[in-house]
């Protein structure tokens, strides 16, 4: 079997498992379907997820269930003021040897170890403690007490946080905004739902997610979806799209001067290729189009725009905005 038909096999299994697990998924969480969907291509596109909803909206249960379909190690912190950046990466004892009557220090690893880390509430904790996050999501790495160390593939962060309580709250600074992939916004679930997820939590008996893939397979997706081949006109459209939420760099008519701030760095080009590429392959295509560009805008560029007060004179949101945009790109 040669390369290419190798890869073709791969990527009609990557197509298999994605539906696999997005289905046993759905055998828990209710509705939701599109927050899944993106779920699930952050996770194969090596990104990370800030996941936004007012409490009680199954965000951390979907996280949970999805670390449950998967052969992987999962922690969880719960965000708090008084949680330490050691809380997070970990920190040194130390240790006594009474036989060689000596003592050493030892690194106790924190819950950043781990290839899935729910990070509850992460705005409820002071912004040192936020950047103990930072290195781990974009270097896969910690450094503590001076030293480095290297954290297990894959790594994959996922946060939530209330947006409707502030008093007590930290806001996320833009740096770190910029290293989740997505932000998803969970909503309300609709009538017909709710009364499902009614009738589905007030009873004995619950379904317990079954392992749907393993860390290695999960390994070589991600590897796999690298290798999906970017047109140039639809990269071009990607450069240009990112390009057209920076004010500094457009026209003084442009949208972008008229309603933003700031616009969207590099990285937003990159997750937009990775997000397409993964959203094309688990549709069983080996191409990706400016469609698929336009369907992952959103997420993965509402919290890298800050609007102005023109923007909010206007009641305008980011999302608003980002609609503007697609409409003229």
């Amino acid at each position: 079997m040669n390369s290419t038909e190798q890869s073709i096999r791969d990527a009609e299994q990557f197509q298999r498992h994605f539906s696999s697990l997005k289905e046993e998924i759905q055998k828990v969480i209710v509705g939701q379907d599109e927050i899944i969907d993106l779920l699930l291509i952050s996770l194969f596109s090596k990104g990370h997820c800030l996941l936004v909803g007012v409490p009680g909206l199954a965000k951390t249960l979907l996280i949970k269930t999805l670390s449950d379909a998967l052969n992987l190690d999962f922690s969880r912190i719960q965000f708090t003021p008084d949680l330490m950046p050691g809380d997070v990466t970990g920190t040194e004892v130390v240790e006594e040897n009474k036989e060689l009557g000596t003592k050493q220090f030892r690194f106790i690893k924190g819950p950043i170890f781990a290839n899935i880390l729910l990070a509850d509430e992460i705005n409820r904790t002071p912004p040192k403690t936020q950047s103990a996050l930072l290195e781990g999501m974009q270097e896969y790495q910690i450094t503590a007490s001076g030293k480095t160390y290297t954290l297990d593939p894959p790594f994959f962060v996922l946060a939530t946080q209330n947006p409707i309580e502030q008093e007590g709250t930290y806001p996320l600074p833009e740096a770190q905004l910029d290293r989740f992939m997505f932000q998803l916004w969970v909503d309300y679930p609709s009538i017909d739902q709710e009364k499902s997820i009614v009738q589905h939590t007030t009873k004995v008996s619950k379904h317990t997610p079954t392992i749907q893939i393993n860390k290695d397979d999960l390994l070589k997706y991600q590897d796999l979806i690298l290798d999906v081949p970017i047109p140039s006109s639809v990269l071009d459209y990607t450069i240009q799209l990112v390009a057209s939420t920076r004010p500094q760099k457009n026209p003084k008519d442009s949208i972008s001067n008229k309603y933003l701030s700031w616009g969207a760095g590099p990285r937003a080009s990159q997750y937009l290729i990775l997000g397409a590429k993964t959203k094309a392959l688990s549709e069983g295509r080996f191409s990706i189009t400016e469609e698929d560009i336009k369907s992952l805008a959103i997420p993965v560029l509402r919290h890298r725009i800050i609007p102005n007060y023109a923007a909010e004179a206007e009641g305008l949101g980011s999302v608003d905005i980002i609609t503007k945009l697609l409409a003229v790109n």
